[in-house]
């Protein structure tokens, strides 16, 4: 139901009650007229009223048809939807705020709610605009069927089970009439999100990106630099950081931060785990093997091949949150005498608290054009001491995907970085085993002077989230202009520690539970 438009003499009124009594349903209800005059606004042409996942008040869709192949323009077409967050205030900025998922393969558009919270100060007196990139969301969606959670380990877990997934699902969206899969590659991507600006009428917008989101908000920022006021990346994946190589340096990286702070905790964690690298050595050594495992969502007890790429993905996706590789000094100690249960729990964790299914499509059409090609040449994810236990885990297992995946074209300048033509705020997290400070480092420098890099050492995989950044974010969106937005601090993040280790509680009698 769409919220009711409060009359200004309404309005007025509520206004002198809430002055006198500030009870919460008071405030609640003004919340209420804010959004309702907000959304009483004309929408732009085109723009439908529609509802979206997760977020409270009414939105406004629309679409975009573009050339599925840019050098074919009179050929097939593809529709770009994307959603528009109306401001709160009616008096709004001009410059709303682009959002660029991660993945590669999110739906900005099915994150509409945690896009809302995160941005709530900003959207006050901006708009915010959701663009499902091509291959996602509404927009073409590249989609691979999904195992069921419920499904045998066995069945879906090891490399080759995945592949022929992947195998299979190629063939079927080739059959689509949007299945030419070597024209979802991040630049082409682009010029749809330009368009979207174009139809909207805005003169300048602020782009805000997370993870592969920040290469997607790099790429155009530079091919459109005159459209850019602000853009904010959060765990920056550069566009010539090679994925699949840089997981196995950066999720090295962090794992050895795991092991190292817990030989520095001589409180809790070193007397309680005192052999753990030597465990975690000893299980890597002992691979493949054959073990014994309840299911995490079914709890049956089954039995699969471990393999040294499998445990790695295992370990690797706790690293991304603190506060689940707190539980890995655990998980790994269990995992060395034969219990697997802790981490294949940590994994899974992480895995149910996506808000939005990856089109794997998608994801494949990008890295296979514009991270694999370029692994051997990058030598990131090779055997040296940086990345001693993953060694290649990573890489291989893309190359395999990507040998019969079609690899569209990506120009040189695409692997450039400009600099910024506005005010740019880099966010790193020093324990994100992903897209830590190292490659956000190398982007904010060659952004120049304009250009800002704020390191949270203690945080992972996104430093937006953290309640405190989220003023500061607002404060540099809202700067009138770039002096005063370069000015504006955010570092209330860098005192945030370490999550402390998990321990479990013990019988009265010691030993384990």
């Amino acid at each position: 139901m769409r919220p009711m438009a409060f009359s200004r003499s309404a309005s007025l009124l509520l206004v002198r009650q809430c002055l006198r009594r500030l009870s919460p349903t008071c405030i609640a209800l003004f919340g209420a007229a804010a959004a309702g005059a907000a959304l009483a606004q004309p929408l732009p042409a085109g723009l439908l009223p529609c509802r979206l996942p997760g977020f409270e008040h009414e939105a406004a869709c629309g679409r975009v048809r573009r050339p599925l192949d840019p050098a074919a323009p009179q050929g097939g077409q593809i529709d770009i939807h994307f959603a528009v967050l109306p401001a709160l205030a009616r008096n709004k900025h001009p410059d709303p705020v682009f959002v660029f998922a991660g993945g590669p393969g999110q739906s900005a558009i099915d994150l509409a709610g945690s896009w809302s919270r995160l941005l709530a100060r900003v959207s006050n007196r901006r708009d915010i605009v959701l663009v499902d990139q091509r291959g996602t969301g509404r927009s073409a969606k590249l989609a691979c069927d999904e195992p069921v959670p419920t499904a045998p380990l066995a069945t879906v877990l090891p490399a080759e089970a995945q592949a022929r997934r992947l195998a299979n699902c190629r063939e079927t969206l080739q059959r689509l009439p949007h299945g030419d899969l070597r024209h979802y590659t991040t630049w082409v991507a682009m010029a749809d999100v330009e368009a979207v600006r174009q139809a909207l009428g805005s003169p300048r917008v602020n782009l805000v990106g997370g993870s592969y989101g920040t290469r997607a908000a790099l790429e155009y920022q530079r091919q459109f630099p005159q459209a850019v006021r602000r853009l904010v990346i959060d765990g920056v994946a550069p566009p010539d950081m090679v994925l699949p190589g840089a997981f196995s340096v950066d999720g090295q990286a962090a794992l050895e931060q795991v092991f190292t702070a817990c030989e520095a905790d001589a409180a809790i964690c070193r007397p309680a785990y005192p052999a753990l690298r030597d465990e975690w050595r000893a299980l890597l050594a002992g691979l493949p093997k054959e073990v014994t495992v309840a299911h995490p969502g079914t709890g049956a007890i089954e039995r699969l091949t471990l393999t040294r790429e499998l445990l790695l993905g295992l370990v690797r996706a706790p690293l991304y949150a603190p506060a689940l590789a707190a539980g890995l000094p655990q998980a790994l100690s269990e995992a060395a005498r034969g219990r697997y249960e802790p981490l294949f729990a940590l994994a899974s964790a992480l895995q149910g608290a996506r808000s939005a299914s990856l089109a794997e499509g998608m994801h494949l059409s990008v890295v296979c054009a514009e991270d694999v090609p370029r692994a051997g040449a990058a030598a990131e994810g090779g055997a040296g001491a940086a990345g001693a236990d993953f060694a290649s885990a990573f890489a291989d297992q893309y190359r395999r995907l990507c040998v019969d995946w079609p690899r569209g074209e990506v120009p040189a300048a695409f692997y450039t970085v400009p600099p910024a033509p506005a005010a740019a705020l880099v966010l790193s997290g020093g324990a994100d085993p992903a897209t830590p400070p190292r490659h956000g480092e190398r982007v904010a420098k060659a952004l120049g002077a304009k250009a800002r890099h704020v390191v949270v050492a203690e945080a992972g995989h996104g430093v937006m989230a953290l309640p405190c950044m989220r003023g500061a974010l607002f404060r540099f969106i809202d700067a009138p202009d770039d002096a005063q937005a370069m000015q504006v601090k955010a570092d209330c993040a860098a005192a945030v520690p370490r999550p402390g280790v998990f321990v479990p509680l013990r019988p009265a009698g010691g030993g384990r539970p």
